[in-house]
């Protein structure tokens, strides 16, 4: 019997020991990692393809390309995606839009080659915008393409494959805002008011309706970039956005995530107060470029018109020299340039952001190493208003670009030619003479007949001063 019993024990202790340590090895690997506390060569490395791409394409797209700007016969005042507020249209009306969402003639394959065509690197789509119609097949609501719409396809499975073959990375859009959810900001439909009525209900919603369609997302479409928006409601809490971010690294640790999924941007601005700590991995300027660079990581969100959303009468697009003047000058000060299209209804991108993306590749096929894998020089970005500057990360290799064509000398006064430097003007075949004076600077002297429009690159070799 004693013996029975001492087994017994041996058998019990011996049980104890390997849940125990199963326990412990559960907990070790539910354990959440601070990323609010990453290491600066950690994040480094997190920010090195997205710092190097510097040219991304914004897609905005759902339900309100239907009514183009325009419900009842009555125009919009502004966005075209923000019909439903400035609308005032209930709930169930807008969801008969919803329910005529049918673009028959959208072709993922079509979207990413014009992306690539366009020189882009990475694409961010509203997979939900304030409106709360998601793009995709959610578990979580039925208000989305599959679901509640005719057209029965998901559309970011499709742009997700397809961007993948064309080696463009894939972001997702998501509003933190709902007008449509009643936890959210649904309970203000239809003038929203939300500014001055919160909703009680709304940490719910974040539990049981943002933060798990955010995981579908993540698992789903294995986005490279999370970019959040509509924070700045007062419902949503700088603890909530800090535990947001918490909740997205942990979901995919290497995600790259804009300050918009916090409290800390500065109005359009995009760039984050000093006030605290704020979570997120870059600011995001709209409408917007930085006066001058900034130690923080930036990215400027821009239309080619005035409207995100489609908007039928909205024809105040931007010149192909405005366009690609944008892109330069956010390079020479260390940012990237979101540039914003808005497809229709039936799915097709308007033609005038098409010929537009097309002038912007046709330059970048030329000017590219100008532009992508590089940075912001150390002491300035700029000579006068007309030139820019960038620089090859880890090599003495400088970019001048200037806006206006240069006449017989082109003169620098802020680089300094290697003793053997050679440089070149990017499109134009063989090297170009030049002479270095110390009071004078850095003299180039330009061809006749030299290739190219709107906007001129030279390579040097040499140094900044």
């Amino acid at each position: 019997m004693k013996l029975k019993n001492q087994i017994f024990s041996m058998i019990v202790l011996m049980t104890s020991i390997h849940w125990s340590c199963h326990s412990s090895k559960k907990t070790e690997k539910v354990k959440m990692v601070d990323y609010l506390n990453e290491s600066k060569v950690d994040f480094n490395q997190r920010m090195e393809w997205w710092r190097e791409s510097r040219f991304g394409m914004f897609i905005h797209w759902g339900v309100y390309a239907i009514p183009a700007g325009i419900h009842k016969g009555k125009k919009g005042k502004s966005v075209g995606e923000w019909i439903q507020l400035q609308g005032q249209i209930p709930i169930a009306d807008y969801e008969q839009y919803a329910k005529q969402f049918n673009p028959t003639e959208f072709d993922a394959e079509e979207w990413a080659k014009i992306m690539k065509m366009a020189g882009m690197k990475y694409l961010v789509i509203t997979s939900k915008h304030h409106d709360g119609f998601a793009l995709w097949d959610s578990k979580v609501s039925d208000y989305d393409i599959i679901d509640f719409a005719p057209y029965g396809k998901d559309i970011l499975k499709s742009l997700a494959a397809a961007c993948k073959a064309q080696d463009i990375k894939f972001g997702l859009y998501h509003s933190i805002m709902d007008w449509h959810h009643p936890q959210a900001q649904g309970i203000s439909a239809p003038k929203y008011d939300y500014q001055k009525n919160p909703n009680p209900e709304f940490p719910r919603y974040i539990k049981n309706y943002l933060k798990p369609q955010i995981k579908e997302l993540v698992d789903n479409y294995d986005p490279d970039i999370l970019w959040f928006d509509g924070e700045w409601i007062p419902d949503f809490t700088h603890e909530m956005g800090l535990d947001l971010y918490q909740f997205v690294r942990n979901l995919k640790p290497n995600i790259i995530v804009n300050n918009r999924v916090d409290k800390g941007r500065k109005g359009m601005a995009g760039m984050n107060r000093d006030d605290k700590r704020y979570a997120g991995d870059f600011g995001t300027p709209e409408q917007e470029i930085l006066e001058s660079t900034s130690t923080m990581d930036w990215e400027s969100c821009m239309t080619m018109n005035d409207t995100w959303g489609f908007k039928s009468y909205d024809d105040n697009w931007k010149s192909d020299e405005m366009l690609i003047h944008n892109l330069i000058d956010i390079a020479a000060k260390g940012g990237n340039y979101l540039l914003n299209v808005g497809p229709t209804a039936e799915g097709l991108i308007p033609q005038p952001s098409v010929e537009r993306l097309q002038k912007m590749g046709e330059w970048i096929n030329i000017n590219g190493e100008a532009i992508y894998s590089t940075q912001k020089l150390e002491k300035v970005f700029k000579q006068g208003e007309d030139i820019r500057f960038t620089k090859k990360k880890n090599k003495p290799h400088y970019y001048a670009i200037s806006y206006t064509k240069p006449q017989k000398e082109f003169i620098l006064q802020h680089l300094q030619p290697s003793e053997n430097s050679t440089i070149k003007l990017l499109g134009h075949q063989g090297n170009l003479d030049w002479t270095f004076d110390q009071n004078k600077g850095l003299i180039i002297q330009i061809p006749e007949n030299i290739p190219g429009e709107i906007a001129w690159a030279f390579k040097i070799e040499g140094s900044e001063i």
